[in-house]
């Protein structure tokens, strides 16, 4: 079944625990898909897992809309949620139409999110506006790293978790669909998540969530430059890839790859024919 901000909606009424992972390509998107993941985010997270950036600050629409688009072709059922990179909507209320406009019909996105709070509130309510769903998020926001001075949890302080709730009641009340919570304190996104009516899905903030998502090469153990705590890794991809790898080159170097069953067959007649 096509998963639509309608689900979000729904599960949030019923209590049933949603579920996100990232994907950047048409083949990781087709597989996350058919596991029947709820909905697959192309997020910025590109910057570092994809093109090897050490934040995410250096990646561009034009990014955004290659991987987006292909994610899209190979999800059917999960909702394709497209982050709005850097400086696409910060500038204005047009520009963060405009560009959110670029993801729905360039990348074939069924929904945008972007970062923060009621600073951008008046750019959700425009992009909500011209009929475009719009996903929150609060908390750290990998965007404003350099501002945070680094990976570190958001809310701690009683300013810092008032400012949280506070910007949570706004983006809802702009229009947001949901919101991820990001590096938030377990307690804290246990409160945002009873008082909000729209859904919050967690990655570094405890199960109290209404959904979780993770960077999947992250969770596949596939990138090993840095791993967050919040990080649970299901499976060592990683390693099973490295040693395939491994054994290819092996393979190719003592010449038992490839096979006779890998080759493909001429006649000798016509080979004798040839001059």
């Amino acid at each position: 079944m096509k998963n639509t901000v309608v689900t979000f909606r729904q599960a949030k009424e019923k209590g049933e625990k949603l579920t996100m992972l990232t994907a950047y390509d048409y083949s990781t998107a087709k597989l996350i898909d058919e596991a029947g993941i709820n909905s697959i985010l192309v997020g910025d997270s590109l910057g570092n897992v994809i093109l090897g950036y050490e934040d995410t600050i250096s990646v561009t629409m034009e990014d955004m809309i290659h991987h987006g688009a292909a994610v899209a072709r190979g999800a059917k059922n999960a909702l394709v949620v497209v982050d709005m990179p850097f400086m696409s909507y910060q500038t204005s209320v047009y520009d963060a139409v405009v560009n959110a406009g670029r993801l729905m019909k360039e990348a074939r996105a069924g929904a945008v999110k972007l970062e923060g709070g009621k600073e951008v509130c008046p750019q959700i309510q425009g992009i909500v506006q011209a009929g475009i769903p719009v996903m929150a998020h609060l908390g750290l926001t990998p965007q404003s790293i350099h501002a945070f001075g680094g990976f570190k949890v958001q809310g701690k302080t009683k300013a810092a978790a008032q400012k949280l709730l506070e910007d949570a009641r706004a983006v809802q009340e702009a229009g947001a669909f949901a919101v991820v919570l990001e590096c938030v304190p377990a307690k804290l996104a246990d409160m945002v998540t009873k008082e909000l009516e729209i859904s919050t899905i967690g990655i570094g903030a405890g199960n109290v969530c209404d959904g979780q998502v993770l960077v999947y090469q992250d969770m596949l153990g596939m990138f090993s430059d840095f791993t967050p705590k919040f990080v649970k890794k299901f499976a060592n991809v990683g390693e099973v890839m490295k040693e395939a790898f491994l054994f290819y080159k092996k393979e190719v170097a003592e010449g038992s790859f490839p096979a006779k069953e890998h080759e493909y067959t001429i006649s000798d007649d016509v080979l004798e024919k040839l001059y």
